[in-house]
């Protein structure tokens, strides 16, 4: 063969297509492979027809057809299937050759194959990639990590097809070690969750308790898109909203209310527990979507479970102000949980992680990009040890600034049956995370009483622990010391 390509890339799907049509387009030459090869015969004589692209019939051909070090992108569906083809393509690669997995995989599996690749010989890049089919083809949002030694050989391509900020810079950097890549990830689809619930709270709110029509929320989305909260979820709604049906009619209203998962956001919330990061948000985010798939359940609870009859009379011009706000501190609260997980990983795997650098990440290509987190890398290049988004200065002023308007979105929510499980635990967590004092020593004083778990006292240093015999029939010796 006298053409080499500089990347294989495996699996044929939509988002495999498009990166390959994207990767092409800079300059580079790839190699395609698919399990069912008359894809390979159809996208070679169609949309890659003409180009820099070699189609291959098997793992041997592909490998064959690659400069060395080679470079060998999965983009097939998580789980067994990556590991049956990384079974498929070791025994034909050689010392240094790259293995790049470029889908949703849990972030564990990427610890554990990257150890297994480099324990012979070869390298292992988990790479998160977001943008869905416009920006695999356009420039997504890439997040690598996993063998450093493998990233200046695939930095090039990496960078030279990702999404680039207004100054030209990538979003596209190295994440870190083993899995980091796709730890960002993880808790990128994570955010995404939490900012579609808090999106489609405000649509149920303008739409049930304002009685506004899709036409009319779709003008306060485009208004809101040139604000505060100017990013491509808002601007989608916005399109969403205007779309008309074969009839006329809006076809958002003719969607049924179920929603799908893959897993990530789960996987985020499931880690948040892990590491004891209250991640509040994205897990109702998850929850949301699970109540939502109990379609049948709900119409039977509505026949015989009744609340109040949403009724507005306000002024609705300065409450749809006040939705605004909520939505924007509702959103910040959400990053700063998101962020705080970051941390706690980077403790517990050591990774080193750059936090500004992922907000500059997700800045452009990525489904959350928007003008906010911007915001969110000043903060973190003022202060790059900051614990909590919602101790930088400018997130604290835009909170206080939201403050009551946030709360009049959540109390009139609330007192009209509204459903805005993402907003109020927003504000929940807020107040949480404020209050010096919260009821947990009621809490210690309860476990010590009936399982002698001990506790502590503000009277005393802390890591003293104290067991006191309530009921006085019960013996002195206590349980384990809690986690804290």
């Amino acid at each position: 063969m006298s053409q080499k390509a500089d990347i294989g890339l495996i699996g044929l799907a939509v988002m495999g297509e498009n990166l390959v049509l994207n990767v092409e387009s800079r300059g580079f030459t790839v190699a395609v492979f698919n399990r069912t090869v008359e894809k390979v015969d159809h996208f070679t004589a169609g949309r890659a027809k003409g180009k820099n692209i070699i189609g291959t019939h098997s793992i041997e051909e592909l490998v064959a057809s690659l400069k060395t070090p080679r470079k060998v992108m999965l983009m097939v569906k998580a789980g067994k299937p990556v590991d049956e083809f990384i079974e498929l393509l070791v025994p034909h690669l050689e010392k240094g050759d790259i293995v790049i997995d470029g889908g949703n995989s849990h972030y564990p599996d990427t610890i554990r194959r990257t150890k297994y690749l480099e324990s012979k010989g070869l390298q292992y890049i988990g790479t998160g990639v977001s943008g869905g089919e416009e920006g695999a083809l356009k420039g997504p949002s890439i997040m690598p990590g996993g063998s450093p030694d493998a990233w200046p050989h695939i930095k090039p391509i990496f960078q030279s097809i990702a999404a680039k900020v207004e100054d030209g810079t990538p979003c596209c950097d190295w994440v870190g070690s083993d899995g980091a890549g796709h730890f960002v990830k993880m808790v990128h689809n994570g955010i995404e969750y939490g900012d579609m619930q808090l999106i489609t709270e405000a649509y149920q709110i303008m739409n049930e308790l304002l009685g506004m029509g899709a036409d009319e929320m779709h003008e306060v989305f485009k208004k809101w898109n040139t604000g505060d909260l100017n990013s491509y979820l808002i601007e989608i709604t916005r399109d969403i909203l205007a779309y008309k049906d074969g009839d006329g009619k809006p076809l958002v209203d003719k969607i049924l209310d179920t929603a799908g998962q893959k897993g990530t956001g789960k996987w985020t919330s499931e880690t948040s527990l892990d590491l004891g990061i209250p991640l509040t948000l994205i897990s109702e985010a998850v929850y949301g979507r699970c109540l939502s798939a109990m379609k049948e359940e709900r119409v039977e609870a509505s026949k015989v479970l009744h609340g109040p009859k949403p009724s507005f009379k306000g002024d609705k011009k300065a409450f749809l102000g006040d939705l605004e706000k909520a939505l924007y501190a509702s959103k910040i609260v959400s990053y700063a949980q998101g962020f705080t997980l970051l941390r706690a990983a980077a403790e517990e795997y050591k990774w080193k992680l750059n936090y500004g650098g992922i907000a500059l990440l997700w800045r452009g290509g990525c489904i959350i990009r928007s003008i906010f987190l911007g915001k969110i890398k000043e903060a973190f290049d003022k202060n790059p040890k900051l614990s909590n988004l919602l101790l930088d200065p400018f997130f604290k002023e835009k909170i206080e600034q939201s403050q009551d308007g946030w709360r009049r979105v959540v109390s009139t929510a609330v007192m009209n049956g509204i459903w805005v499980p993402a907003f109020s635990t927003a504000l929940s967590y807020f107040d949480g995370f404020r209050n010096s004092r919260l009821p947990a020593n009621l809490l210690q004083a309860q476990r010590d009483y009936f399982g002698a778990h001990q506790y502590e006292r503000v009277d005393k240093p802390r890591g003293e622990f104290f067991h006191t015999n309530w009921t006085g029939h019960g013996g002195e010796t206590a349980s384990s010391t809690y986690l804290a």
